[in-house]
């Protein structure tokens, strides 16, 4: 990995040093419907591999896959994995004992992480990792976007699909091509997860952290552990002589803790003006701005609600000056930005039976914060007449763990609908040890209107039984609950009969 781009007879740079790693290979992804895995699936595929995978149930995402040209299968993928493969990769939701995983092993083929083939393909380019408890995906997809209209051409892997940079990858410039760091390795822009401290897998040259949180306490003790794994992530930095820069949140990111004897160059934005990058907020009119040391820089007006995404939005307008655009051109492409799936996202209106519409949103938020900011800003962007929240639980260590903090993170919803929780890595031990009920009635300890539905069906039907004029559905969770949004709108996504019945038998 340390040779460098051979030049092509116009002395341009045609391929980026991480072709020469994956150029030609055979590549299987097991878990390829995950939003990172299907983007770096993608990547690979453009970069010269042959690129295929497997997941356990259909998706879009699949079948984007599919006619993009990469094979995909449903359910075990024993069956079709071949035995000229180079490479197989997996998720991080895939354990040690999946049948693939130990078939690849059986057969002496190399298998990495997720995490340590995307370390592999940021290696000699210029990598912004963007990190953080919340407002990963978004501010992933916000600065590739300014990039893109700026014209410095980024590689993108972001967990999440943003239609406007084309899905959840792309490929970029082998060199960057305008602005001051003309020439330098092309630039590649990827959302950094801690769980399982898969980020630490990261090579950045530059990288944001938007904030600290407890999460993920299935794999981290507590959040003092937490902490230290940002650190350590934080150290994956070069130093400030070779271009090294993190921009940390001034103010709940406990940067003290995280930037101790870091040796890149350190800057940090927020509200507070003693913040290196002070960022001014309207929240009525959703107008951004940002000062450097008491000077205007931009100023733009977001189109996504809430003052989590004018500081999301900030961080992308910062590192995308680091990186050689313009503040006026960031401006007016953060003005252009339209949003992501599942970020306070509209998925239309109802029209009721007896008159009236309400209004539907969709959104990832699963963690009491998120919930929290999410419903604050609906409510003060979107003045409905009531906010009515369809929330699902993801896992229960995350629910039993942060119970108190989910109960007093609903106050901006006059309803909230509380399906059964979607159990994600969770033993059967731990399914045992919380339910939905549990939430229901802290929420209702609270004052919060809050019901318990079982089947998942149920909650449309209540959503019949209750909506009126003026009302705004917001589902909210990392599992399957836009179905419910998708339902309701009359809109349910469902799998073309013949393409799953031909995708389990190939």
């Amino acid at each position: 990995m340390t040779q460098r781009n051979a030049e092509s007879p116009n002395g341009s740079h045609a391929h980026a040093p991480y072709d020469l790693v994956f150029a030609g290979k055979r590549i299987h992804f097991i878990g390829i419907g995950g939003s990172g895995m299907s983007g770096l699936a993608q990547m690979l595929r453009n970069r010269g591999a042959a690129v295929m995978g497997s997941d356990q149930s259909w998706s879009p995402l699949l079948e984007r896959l599919e006619n993009l040209g990469i094979h995909t299968h449903v359910g075990d993928g024993m069956s079709v994995l071949p035995n000229d493969l180079d490479l197989v990769v997996y998720s991080a939701a895939i354990k040690h004992d999946h049948p693939e995983l130990l078939a690849a092993s059986e057969r002496s083929i190399r298998t990495m992480t997720y995490a340590e083939v995307l370390g592999l393909a940021q290696q000699q380019c210029t990598s912004l990792s963007i990190a953080g408890t919340h407002g990963k995906s978004t501010t992933t997809a916000m600065t590739a976007w300014v990039l893109l209209r700026t014209g410095l051409d980024p590689s993108v892997i972001v967990g999440a699909t943003c239609e406007q940079i084309g899905g959840g990858s792309r490929n970029g410039a082998a060199r960057i091509p305008t602005g001051k760091m003309q020439g330098a390795p092309g630039v590649m822009v990827c959302e950094a997860c801690e769980f399982n401290r898969s980020f630490h897998q990261h090579r950045p040259t530059i990288a944001v952290i938007n904030n600290v949180e407890a999460d993920h306490l299935d794999c981290y003790r507590d959040l003092e552990a937490i902490i230290q794994s940002f650190r350590e992530f934080a150290g994956l930095l070069p130093s400030s002589d070779k271009g090294g820069k993190l921009l940390i949140a001034h103010e709940g990111a406990h940067r003290r803790e995280v930037c101790s004897d870091l040796g890149c160059a350190v800057a940090t934005w927020g509200f507070s003006p003693s913040a290196d990058f002070q960022v001014v907020y309207d929240g009525k009119a959703q107008r951004v701005g940002i000062l450097q040391d008491g000077i205007w820089v931009a100023q733009w007006t977001n189109q996504m609600p809430g003052d989590h995404n004018a500081l999301n939005s900030a961080a992308a307008a910062i590192t995308s000056h680091w990186l050689g655009a313009d503040w006026e051109a960031i401006a007016e492409a953060l003005c252009e930005f339209r949003g992501l799936d599942r970020r306070s996202h509209f998925k239309g209106a109802r029209t009721l039976q007896g008159g009236g519409k309400v209004r539907v949103f969709d959104d990832y938020a699963h963690h009491p914060t998120e919930c929290e900011k999410t419903l604050r800003a609906l409510r003060v962007s979107e003045r409905p007449r009531r906010l009515i929240c369809v929330f699902q639980p993801h896992q229960a260590s995350r629910t039993r763990h942060l119970m108190a903090e989910f109960a007093s993170s609903f106050s901006n919803a006059n309803i909230v609908l509380v399906p059964d929780i979607f159990f994600s890595r969770d033993s059967e031990i731990d399914k045992q040890t919380v339910t939905s009920s549990d939430l229901v009635d802290k929420l209702r300890e609270l004052g919060t209107d809050a019901r318990h539905h079982h089947p998942f069906e149920a909650i449309n039907r209540e959503l019949e039984a209750i909506c009126q004029d003026g009302d705004l559905v917001v589902t909210m969770g990392a599992g399957p609950v836009y179905k419910i949004a998708e339902t309701f709108l009359g809109s349910e996504l469902q799998a073309p009969l013949d393409w799953v019945k031909n995708v389990r038998s190939a």
